[in-house]
């Protein structure tokens, strides 16, 4: 079994890649390591991706894999985008998130949205060619939460071609769907194929 750093103290996030990986992977976070989290200083989710892979390989041995994703309303110029995370605040939850998220689109009719995923995994802290896989979850933005599962952003979620939220989907229907999974997908196609 392969061990994988995930520059994310994220359980959610690491319990959703590591049901895509599989059980030759064993993920762990870099939290439960002991590695602080990096500040993303970069304007885009690859930017982002990068700092934090580096940043955490720069404190283990271990190969890392680094996810910069978030949500892209078009009705808001792209928000809340590489700020999904904190849109609510620097201490901002899922539902405060979700409430201010709610608040911007109150009197808007155009809902459309997406989820765009970035992973970046480096084999080491002086990997030159890091492998890069990009990927997009399109829908829109509901008028009320649907869905208890899931997390973030999740229960306002529509995807395209299905009439339930992201957060009514189940685990499996959601990893081979979402933005994540199906970088995760290009991201081992890339893997296998190297």
């Amino acid at each position: 079994m392969k061990r994988i750093v995930l520059a994310s103290g994220n359980q959610h996030k690491c319990d959703e890649i590591s049901a895509v990986l599989g059980a030759d992977y064993e993920l762990v976070t870099q939290t439960s390591l002991g590695i602080d989290s990096a500040e993303e200083t970069g304007t885009t989710f690859v930017e982002n991706a990068i700092i934090k892979a580096h940043h955490a390989a720069t404190h283990t041995d271990l190969p890392v894999l680094a996810d910069d994703s978030g949500l892209v309303v078009e009705a808001l110029n792209g928000a809340p985008g590489i700020y999904s995370a904190r849109y609510g605040g620097d201490d901002a939850t899922d539902a405060s998130n979700n409430r201010k998220l709610l608040q911007e689109l109150a009197h808007c009719k155009e809902r459309s949205a997406f989820f765009y995923c970035c992973l970046v995994l480096i084999a080491h802290r002086a990997d030159p060619t890091p492998v890069i896989a990009e990927a997009r979850w399109p829908g829109e933005i509901l008028y009320e939460e649907r869905g208890e599962a899931g997390f973030g952003y999740d229960p306002l979620f529509l995807p395209d071609g299905l009439d339930c939220s992201a957060a009514e989907l189940s685990a499996t229907d959601k990893n081979r769907q979402s933005h994540r999974g199906q970088a995760l997908k290009i991201l081992t196609d890339r893997l296998v194929g190297a």
